[in-house]
């Protein structure tokens, strides 16, 4: 059974049932929930056992989350693949430090993009930790066993996303 195609991309709702059949295989299979922030702290605790070995030791967190190669470091690398190989089947791949919606709103540096990426990437990540994972996470995991917090968490995801991407860009115009 191939995977159907439309001019503009991947069939969004055969993707969807697929996306819930494999968590739902997932979690039957290995006792896991999808969920992905913990292996980006593994990461950071192994550059820190690199650079920094003697402080890395002492820090519960570090030596809790310590660095491995487990399933949600395969998930993670598996997006990164899967990604990749949906750009370049549909031609859409292509190296490019600012956007274009980014280049129309707020100009061409690659820095200031880089910065903004970087900061928006820490705030999720404190956030993630805080919450001792991601909502999307949250949102996929919790609606999967139909709990209340699950659904707040995904609506609240949403809600969040869209106005801060309204504050940001306004709206009606759609970009690349």
């Amino acid at each position: 059974m191939g995977v159907s195609k439309t001019r503009e991309g991947w069939n969004p709702y055969l993707l969807g049932g697929l996306a819930g059949l494999l968590s739902v295989w997932s979690t039957y299979y290995t006792g896991k929930f999808f969920g992905a922030s913990t292996s980006f702290v593994r990461a950071a605790a192994l550059v820190e056992e690199k650079v920094i070995p003697e402080r890395a030791a002492t820090l519960e967190y570090l030596v809790k989350n310590a660095a491995k190669m487990d399933w949600q470091m395969m998930f993670i690398i598996g997006i990164f693949i899967g990604a990749l190989l949906s750009a370049t089947l549909f031609g859409d791949f292509k190296f490019q430090a600012v956007p274009d919606m980014w280049k129309r709103h707020f100009g061409e540096s690659a820095v200031s993009r880089g910065l903004v990426a970087f900061l928006g990437g820490a705030v999720a990540m404190f956030g993630a930790r805080l919450a001792d994972g991601c909502p999307s996470g949250h949102g996929l995991s919790g609606t999967m066993q139909l709990a209340a917090s699950g659904f707040v968490a995904l609506i609240c995801f949403f809600v969040a996303g869209a106005i801060v991407a309204r504050m940001i860009y306004g709206g009606g115009q759609n970009g690349s």
